[in-house]
Parts: structure tokens; sequence; C-alpha cells
């Protein structure tokens, strides 16, 4: 009994003891605010468990323990930074510090072993990727030259949603569906030359299919396993279920793209004609096969393909959400650019400079809802100091866009759409007191698809204003709930109802005979 006692005394005192240590220590060392206390083995993971987004729960902490605060997750120290001036510190002052990537089961698996764009290291080879996308792939004279793929691509969109309204004038559609085979469409095409989804029927091939699922299976072995991201030490008890599944998953991903590259070797394709992007990286190999690997080209491949079709869908879906539960925006839209456009022609790319309103809307969109809310992580290369606090090497490092962009103290009014807060702006993505605009991050780790991901979306959000009326399916506003993603999309598929407007159904009509002889 004595020894019971003793035992129920001392565990108590001896954890006491334990978390006012950690305390002490933490506060010792001049590190960034931290709730407490750290519990043993899970770190402050208990603090996320809720079903919100990650995102505003980080948010949501910083409410309490300032805009600069740090987190164990598991045994991974992060860093959480939510105000412009910490994150200029970081992404401007401290770029080359915080250019590298955690080693996340992500970058082993479909990063190929951390050797591609978004997940190899800072460093010769990271700075050789982000050359040849920037200057070979993404650069604007290579996007222009593609420029034909993205409108054919739109018009058929136009169309395919012009013929189904013609047989039901009440109809609904499901944008999200109708964005992802227009966006698998592009890219598909500028990547391989390959178009998946039917030019007005809509259709699905097998490919397309395959290629669907492989996205879908992605995102959710993601999911499955980013708690055992947090546990590294961990990892090797999980190995035997998890680690299976990412291999598996990367394996039917590259064998994918390997066919594709077979199939340009097989038709000789490489060196002939108007290059598709796959082509042009095909051409490097002639010149340098040992360091332009079918690995590395599949992996650059991969991060174009992969990493641009469902975060722009995610833009476009929620420039339209935000549209129809505000009317008069859409109308002010509609009006510019038939005062620009006209009734004679239907929109294209040369336009979009001629609609700045346009332009605000997009800008607004992506402020409220940026495409990666926390940013893709970045991992300190050594001790460094932010906010006036020590942070060690190895720090996991999340920017919290989302807070920053939607922050009361810096912009007015935060959760209303008001796309004229950037009306003769050119930009404000930086002020004096630091970054307040980052949509695509900042810094050498910037987003390379930038340029390409909004021309994109002022296009066909262009040409699905001009060419039809849109209204919400019910009386109330549209949903605007947040899946727990790391992109974080809409919770549920934006549907909504659509009519042809009579100022172009002209064009569209004559565009759809001249679609159907050319498939003929």
């Amino acid at each position: 009994m004595a020894v019971e006692i003793t035992l129920w005394i001392s565990l108590p005192l001896l954890a006491a003891i334990y978390f006012l240590t950690k305390h002490a220590l933490h506060k010792l060392h001049h590190l960034p605010p931290t709730p407490f206390p750290i519990l043993p083995l899970i770190g402050h993971l208990h603090l996320l468990k809720n079903q919100n987004p990650l995102h505003r729960s980080l948010a949501n902490l910083s409410q309490n323990y300032g805009p600069v605060f740090s987190l164990r997750l598991g045994s991974r120290r992060v860093l959480h930074v939510a105000s412009p001036a910490a994150a200029d510190e970081c992404l401007s002052k401290n770029d080359v510090v915080f250019a590298n990537r955690p080693r996340l089961l992500s970058g082993k698996y479909f990063g190929y072993n951390y050797t591609s764009l978004p997940w190899a290291p800072y460093g010769d080879h990271w700075q050789n990727l982000r050359r040849i996308s920037a200057v070979e792939i993404l650069s604007s004279t290579r996007l222009d030259s593609l420029s034909h793929v993205r409108l054919d691509e739109v018009r058929s969109m136009v169309l395919r949603l012009f013929l189904a309204a013609g047989k039901d004038p009440d109809l609904t559609v499901d944008l999200r569906s109708e964005f992802s085979g227009f966006m698998f469409n592009v890219m598909t095409r500028m990547m391989g030359g390959k178009r998946y989804y039917g030019d007005l029927d809509g259709g699905e091939t097998e490919e397309a299919k395959r290629f669907g699922d492989l996205i879908a299976d992605t995102e959710e072995v993601i999911s499955e396993t980013k708690i055992l991201d947090m546990l590294p030490n961990l990892r090797w008890f999980f190995a035997g279920k998890f680690e299976k599944k990412f291999a598996a998953v990367q394996k039917r991903r590259d064998d994918f793209m390997q066919e594709w590259i077979d199939e340009f070797r097989a038709d000789g394709l490489v060196n002939e004609g108007k290059k598709t992007l796959l082509q042009i990286l095909l051409s490097f190999q002639d010149a340098d096969p040992d360091y332009y690997t079918d690995s590395m080209i599949k992996s650059l491949s991969q991060a174009l393909l992969h990493g641009g079709i469902n975060t722009t869908v995610e833009t476009m879906e929620w420039a339209m959400t935000l549209l129809l539960n505000n009317p008069h925006v859409l109308i002010k839209a509609q009006t510019e650019i038939d005062s620009v456009v006209g009734c004679d022609r239907l929109v294209n790319e040369t336009d979009i400079s001629k609609l700045p309103y346009l332009q605000c809307i997009i800008k607004e969109t992506l402020r409220m809802h940026p495409v990666a809310p926390l940013l893709l992580p970045h991992e300190s290369s050594k001790d460094c100091v932010v906010g006036g606090y020590h942070i060690p090497k190895g720090t996991m490092l999340f920017v919290n866009v989302w807070a920053i962009q939607n922050d009361p103290n810096i912009w007015d009014s935060p959760d209303i759409f008001t796309p004229e807060r950037f009306e003769g702006k050119e930009s404000i993505s930086k002020v004096e007191n630091g970054l307040i605009m980052m949509p695509f991050g900042s810094g050498r780790r910037r987003c390379p698809g930038e340029n390409l991901a909004l021309r994109i979306v002022e296009l066909a959000l262009a040409s699905m204003i001009q060419c039809f009326d849109w209204k919400r399916v019910g009386e109330g506003l549209v949903d605007m709930s947040e899946s727990g993603g790391f992109t974080a999309p809409k919770a549920q598929a934006l549907v909504a109802k659509y009519r042809t407007r009579q100022a172009v159904e002209h064009h569209l009509t004559s565009g759809l005979v001249s679609k159907t002889h050319e498939v003929s």
C-alpha cells in the first residue's frame, strides 16, 4: 500500500518536473512562444485534432501565442509565422536559409527520393531544375507558343456547355467536373500533345480515367500518411503498411509517364514539329543523357501535371462560387468584357490585359482562397533569427498565407469579396511592413507555374462570364466550407445554373458547326 501511495505521488511530480523543465529550457534558448505543455511523443498534435483545416487551426492558435510561435508536431520542430514582417524575414532576409524542404514521405516517393523540383534541397541540382522550368518550359515565350492549346480547350469547354444548354434551358452543371476535364486537356496537351476528354460530348477515355485515378490516389495516400510525417522516429513501425502504399502509387505514376516517353520515341516525335513540353525535355537528353535521365524527366513532368491541375481547378471553382454569391460583381465583369471585346467575337488571351476588373476578381479570389494556404513547407538549413527569436537548424516552416491575406488588421473587411480593393494597384504583394499578398509564395521557392496558372484562369473565367448568365441553384448562398486538404478546396463541388447569353449565341453556333466539321 505504501509503495502504491508513493507511486501515485511521485508520478505526477515527475511529470510536472518534466513539463516545467522543458518550458524553462525553451525560454532559456530564446525560442518562439509555444503552447504549454509539450506532450511526450505527440508534442502538440492534440491541439490540431479538430476538423478545421490546418491553416485555420494554426491561425486560431496564433491569436493566443502571437504571429510567430513554435510547435512540436510529433518529433518535428515547426515554426509558424502569420504576419507580413515575419513572412518577409523568412522568405526575403532568410530566403537561402529556408530554401530547403523537410524530408517528408511525399518527397521520398513522389519526389523521386528528394530529387524533383518541389522537393529537391537547395543546391546546384535544384537551381538547374528551376532554370529549366523558368527558361525552357514556363517562360513567356514558351507559353505564348502554346496559347493555341489553351484557347482551343476553352472554346471546347464553352461549346460543350452551349450544346447542353440547347437541350435543356434550365440546365445545371457541376463546374468542378467541367473545370477538371478542361484542365486535364490543357495540361496533357501542353505536356504531351494528348487530349483526354472529348471535344463536344465531354466523354472520358480509359487513359483519362487512369490519370484521374492516379491524382485521386496520390492525394489519398498523402492524406492518410500525414501523421506519419510528424513521427519520423516511428516510421519504421508503420513502414509495412503505409510506405508500401506510397511505393505502389508511385509505381503507377512512374509507369504512366514512362509510357508517354516510350510512345514519343517509338513515333519518332522527339525532334519534329512544334514541340510539347515533354519533347523539349527529351531533346535535352540527347545532349546530356547522364543528367537528363528518364527519371529526371518524369519527375519534372509529374511536378507540372500533378501540381498544376487541381490547384488551378480549385481557383476557378472558388472564383465562380464567389461570383455566384456576389451577382453584382458578375454583372460588372460582364459589362467590362462587353465593353472591351464587344459582340463581334469571343474573348481571347490578348484581351486580358484590357480587362482590369477581371484581374481584380482573380486577385481577390487568390487573396481569400490561396492555392496553398500554408505554402509547401520549408526547412531551415542553419540557425537563424525570426521575429527576434532563435530558430534552430532543421526547423520546418509554415508560412500561413491564408492568415496574412485574411487578417482584419491588414485588410478592410477581409471576409467580404471586394475586387475593387485591387483597382488601380499594379501590385500590393509587399508593403513597408512586409509581405501581405503571396498566393504563389515568395523568394527562391516561389511557384514557377504562376504565369501559366494565371493565363489559364483568366481566359477560362472571362469566357464563362462572356458566354453565359450564371445563377445559384437554390435561393441561399453557395456553401463556402473548405475541406481539410493541403490546398483547402471547396468541401462540396460547385453546381450552378446557366443560360447562354443572346449576344454571343451566333458565335457559339458557328463555332459548334466548325468544331463538328473538324471532329468529323
